[in-house]
C-alpha cells in the first residue's frame, strides 16, 4: 500500500494585506472587527499586526483561496468600504522577503519596499512599465512581487499602486521593508 497524500484540508499559516485601511483617519476597519470577519471566514489563529491591514492566520487551502474575494465583499457591505486583499502564504512571503534584489544589492534597508499583486502580471505588461517614471527611485518585477528602492520616500514617489495596477492589470498592496520582515517573523512562529 503506498502513503496517503498529505490532505488540502491541513490549515497552513498566510498573511493577508489588505489595501488602504487605517491611512490618514481614511478607510477605518478596527482591529477587532477585521479578526472577527477572518474567523467568521473559517480561519484560525486569526491576528493583526499593525492598524494597516496584515492579517496573520491558519486555514486549509480550500477556504483560504475564497479568501480574497470574501473579506472584500464582507467589508464593503459591514463598512461600505472597497477594500483589496492580497493573499500570500508564509513560505511565499518568505522566499519573497528573501530575493530582494536591491538588498542584495546594499540598498539601505529603510528605502525599500515591496508591492505585493494579487495575479502574475503578463510579461508585455512588465515590459512597458517605464523604469525613469520617478527618479531616483527604481523598481524590480519578479513573479508577483515588485520590489521598489524609494529614496526620497513612498509618499513623493510615482510609482504608485495606481500606476502599477492600471499597467499591469491587477491590484496591488505596499509595505516598507520593516514591516515586511515583522510579518515574515510572526509568520513563522
Amino acid at each position: 500500500m503506498s502513503p496517503k497524500k498529505t490532505s488540502r484540508a491541513v490549515p497552513e499559516t498566510y498573511v493577508a494585506l489588505l489595501r488602504g485601511i487605517n491611512v490618514g483617519g481614511k478607510n477605518k476597519v478596527p482591529m477587532a472587527d477585521l479578526t472577527a470577519l477572518f474567523e467568521e471566514a473559517g480561519c484560525a489563529e486569526v491576528r493583526t499586526y499593525i492598524q494597516s491591514g496584515n492579517v496573520l492566520f491558519r486555514a486549509p487551502a480550500k477556504i483560504a483561496s475564497r479568501l480574497p474575494g470574501t473579506i472584500s465583499e464582507r467589508i464593503a457591505r459591514r463598512l461600505d468600504l472597497r477594500v483589496p486583499v492580497v493573499l500570500r502564504t508564509a513560505e511565499e512571503l518568505e522566499e519573497a522577503a528573501r530575493r530582494n534584489p536591491f538588498l542584495a544589492a546594499g540598498a539601505d534597508p529603510d528605502t525599500l519596499h515591496l508591492m505585493f499583486l494579487a495575479d502574475l502580471p503578463r510579461p508585455a505588461a512588465v515590459a512597458g512599465l517605464d523604469g525613469r517614471r520617478s527618479p531616483p527611485d527604481a523598481f524590480a518585477v519578479v513573479g508577483r512581487e515588485i520590489y521598489l528602492r524609494l529614496p526620497n520616500g513612498a509618499a513623493r514617489t510615482k510609482l504608485t499602486n495606481a500606476y502599477f495596477d492600471a499597467k499591469l492589470a491587477t491590484t496591488s498592496t505596499m509595505r516598507n521593508w520593516r514591516t515586511v520582515l515583522k510579518l515574515v517573523d510572526l509568520a513563522r512562529g
